[in-house]
């Protein structure tokens, strides 16, 4: 079984340059997410598909409390590809995967 949750965000780089990337999800996504995905042990990561353009990719949502959502790791090769830098909005789908 699989949610699945669409929605549009600026890519924002952590630290200084050549550093992790992310997207933020909109709060009411992170909301229905933080519901739906029972707690585990460890520090809260959610397993998804995610989709930018014509790139999908495995990866995990990260909490983030002082952004009261999760966070999304955009890697650099899925920057490349679909040609995004820091400060673009990129069109997002991810499937959340419920185990």
């Amino acid at each position: 079984m699989e949610a699945i949750f669409e929605f549009s965000a600026a890519l924002w780089e952590y630290g200084g340059e050549n550093t992790w990337v992310f997207v933020t999800l909109p709060s009411e996504s992170a909301d229905e997410i933080a519901e739906l995905v029972p707690r585990r042990p460890g520090f809260g990561s959610v397993k998804v598909h995610a989709q930018i353009g014509e790139t999908e990719w495995a990866t995990s949502l990260f909490p983030d409390k002082s952004l009261g959502s999760y966070v999304l790791p955009i890697k650099r090769s899925v920057r490349d590809r679909e040609q995004l830098a820091i400060g673009d909005v990129a069109d997002v789908t991810i499937r959340v995967i419920l185990e």
